[in-house]
Protein backbone atom coordinates (compact mmCIF):
# COMPACT_ATOMS: atom_id res chain seq x y z
CA UNK A 1 0.00 0.00 0.00
CA UNK A 2 1.36 3.01 -1.19
CA UNK A 3 0.97 5.81 2.13
CA UNK A 4 1.51 9.52 1.53
CA UNK A 5 4.44 11.28 3.57
CA UNK A 6 2.99 14.74 6.38
CA UNK A 7 3.38 17.74 5.37
CA UNK A 8 7.08 18.86 4.88
CA UNK A 9 9.26 21.97 4.22
CA UNK A 10 12.32 22.45 2.47
CA UNK A 11 15.40 24.50 3.16
CA UNK A 12 16.06 27.15 0.45
CA UNK A 13 19.33 29.02 1.17
CA UNK A 14 18.97 30.57 4.69
CA UNK A 15 14.91 30.15 4.04
CA UNK A 16 12.88 27.36 5.61
CA UNK A 17 9.77 26.99 2.97
CA UNK A 18 6.77 25.17 4.42
CA UNK A 19 3.62 24.51 2.77
CA UNK A 20 -0.06 24.63 4.42
CA UNK A 21 -3.39 24.96 2.57
CA UNK A 22 -6.76 26.86 3.96
CA UNK A 23 -9.38 23.94 5.14
CA UNK A 24 -12.96 24.38 6.23
CA UNK A 25 -11.93 23.61 10.23
CA UNK A 26 -9.49 27.01 9.77
CA UNK A 27 -11.91 29.33 8.91
CA UNK A 28 -14.57 31.10 10.10
CA UNK A 29 -18.07 31.31 9.26
CA UNK A 30 -17.23 33.87 6.79
CA UNK A 31 -14.27 31.54 5.28
CA UNK A 32 -11.24 33.67 6.46
CA UNK A 33 -8.69 32.12 8.71
CA UNK A 34 -9.19 32.48 12.02
CA UNK A 35 -6.24 33.92 13.31
CA UNK A 36 -4.83 31.53 16.21
CA UNK A 37 -4.21 29.31 12.72
CA UNK A 38 -1.42 31.19 12.15
CA UNK A 39 0.17 30.68 15.20
CA UNK A 40 0.55 27.05 14.57
CA UNK A 41 1.18 27.34 10.99
CA UNK A 42 3.96 28.82 12.16
CA UNK A 43 4.86 26.56 15.06
CA UNK A 44 4.62 23.79 12.29
CA UNK A 45 7.37 25.49 10.31
CA UNK A 46 9.55 25.53 13.31
CA UNK A 47 8.89 22.37 13.93
CA UNK A 48 9.70 21.21 10.50
CA UNK A 49 12.93 23.87 10.22
CA UNK A 50 14.06 21.60 13.51
CA UNK A 51 13.78 18.28 11.71
CA UNK A 52 15.22 19.51 8.53
CA UNK A 53 18.50 20.86 10.82
CA UNK A 54 18.57 17.44 12.15
CA UNK A 55 18.07 18.42 15.44
CA UNK A 56 16.10 15.92 18.08
CA UNK A 57 13.61 17.72 19.79
CA UNK A 58 11.74 14.89 21.32
CA UNK A 59 15.00 13.05 23.04
CA UNK A 60 16.35 16.52 24.21
CA UNK A 61 12.55 16.32 26.13
CA UNK A 62 13.43 12.98 27.05
CA UNK A 63 16.67 12.66 28.12
CA UNK A 64 16.05 16.34 30.14
CA UNK A 65 18.44 18.38 28.33
CA UNK A 66 15.44 21.09 27.66
CA UNK A 67 13.44 22.29 24.86
CA UNK A 68 12.30 25.26 22.65
CA UNK A 69 9.75 28.08 24.01
CA UNK A 70 8.34 31.05 22.39
CA UNK A 71 9.38 34.04 24.78
CA UNK A 72 8.30 36.97 22.97
CA UNK A 73 6.41 36.99 20.22
CA UNK A 74 5.18 39.79 17.88
CA UNK A 75 2.49 39.12 15.01
CA UNK A 76 1.12 41.22 12.61
CA UNK A 77 -2.05 40.36 10.32
CA UNK A 78 -2.10 42.12 6.90
CA UNK A 79 -4.53 40.39 4.47
CA UNK A 80 -6.81 37.37 5.28
CA UNK A 81 -5.86 33.82 3.92
CA UNK A 82 -9.29 32.06 2.67
CA UNK A 83 -10.80 28.87 2.31
CA UNK A 84 -8.64 27.12 0.13
CA UNK A 85 -5.76 28.93 -0.42
CA UNK A 86 -2.18 27.57 -0.46
CA UNK A 87 -0.02 29.24 1.84
CA UNK A 88 3.79 29.34 2.32
CA UNK A 89 5.31 29.91 5.78
CA UNK A 90 8.77 31.48 5.10
CA UNK A 91 11.06 31.52 8.10
CA UNK A 92 14.78 32.77 8.78
CA UNK A 93 16.89 33.27 12.05
CA UNK A 94 17.98 36.35 12.36
CA UNK A 95 20.20 36.02 15.40
CA UNK A 96 21.66 33.46 17.31
CA UNK A 97 22.44 33.12 20.87
CA UNK A 98 23.85 31.20 23.25
CA UNK A 99 20.54 30.33 24.89
CA UNK A 100 17.98 31.79 22.26
CA UNK A 101 17.54 32.54 18.83
CA UNK A 102 15.22 35.05 17.02
CA UNK A 103 13.49 34.42 13.99
CA UNK A 104 10.86 36.49 11.49
CA UNK A 105 8.67 34.31 9.96
CA UNK A 106 5.95 35.31 6.90
CA UNK A 107 2.73 33.44 5.57
CA UNK A 108 2.50 34.04 2.06
CA UNK A 109 -0.15 33.38 -0.46
CA UNK A 110 1.94 33.68 -4.03
CA UNK A 111 3.50 37.25 -3.32
CA UNK A 112 1.22 38.59 -0.83
CA UNK A 113 2.00 38.57 2.40
CA UNK A 114 -0.76 37.86 4.68
CA UNK A 115 0.80 38.06 8.18
CA UNK A 116 4.29 38.06 9.93
CA UNK A 117 5.38 37.47 12.98
CA UNK A 118 9.06 38.20 14.98
CA UNK A 119 9.87 35.86 17.71
CA UNK A 120 12.49 35.37 20.11
CA UNK A 121 12.61 31.40 21.53
CA UNK A 122 14.87 30.41 24.22
CA UNK A 123 16.35 27.41 25.06
CA UNK A 124 14.80 25.77 28.42
CA UNK A 125 15.75 23.17 31.54
CA UNK A 126 13.15 21.33 32.02
CA UNK A 127 12.91 23.13 35.25
CA UNK A 128 11.96 25.67 32.56
CA UNK A 129 15.27 27.85 33.19
CA UNK A 130 17.30 29.48 30.21
CA UNK A 131 20.25 27.25 29.51
CA UNK A 132 22.78 27.04 26.67
CA UNK A 133 21.69 25.50 23.61
CA UNK A 134 23.74 21.97 22.76
CA UNK A 135 26.79 22.90 20.61
CA UNK A 136 25.59 20.58 17.95
CA UNK A 137 22.11 22.75 17.59
CA UNK A 138 23.48 26.09 16.93
CA UNK A 139 26.21 24.46 14.69
CA UNK A 140 23.33 23.36 12.71
CA UNK A 141 21.58 27.05 12.90
CA UNK A 142 25.05 28.20 11.80
CA UNK A 143 25.34 25.82 8.78
CA UNK A 144 21.48 27.61 7.73
CA UNK A 145 22.49 31.03 8.14
CA UNK A 146 21.67 34.48 9.93
CA UNK A 147 19.95 36.49 7.66
CA UNK A 148 20.79 39.94 8.83
CA UNK A 149 17.60 43.19 8.87
CA UNK A 150 14.68 40.91 8.31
Amino acid sequence: MLLPNPPDGVIDGSRHLYAVRVYYEDTDLSGITYHANYLRWFERARSDLLRRLEIDQRSAIEDGTGAYAVSELSLKYLTPAKLDDDVTIVTTCTQMRAASCRMHQRALRGDDLLAEAHLRVGFVSPEGRPVRQPEEWRAAFARFGIQEGE
